[in-house]
């Protein structure tokens, strides 16, 4: 099975020591940020993710860690 782009996007932001989490309250997510992260980390995350169409980054949203309880 492929991997998606989204999933190689949040691979490789992770890769880089990203720190990022995903809140999903009622379908919807919101990114934070709890941990200073490497700068390399987030200048991937600027230059690659932020940038992305709302739908299209939300699906790298999905794929990070979340804080939410399962």
């Amino acid at each position: 099975m492929a991997e998606t782009e989204a999933r190689q996007l949040a691979d490789e932001y992770l890769r880089r020591g990203g720190q990022r989490k995903v809140k999903i309250d009622d379908n919807i997510t919101d990114v934070r940020e709890w941990d200073d992260e490497p700068p390399e980390a987030e200048r991937f995350w600027k230059d690659n993710i932020a940038p992305l169409a709302d739908k299209k980054r939300r699906e790298i949203e999905l794929l990070l860690p979340t804080i939410n309880a399962r």
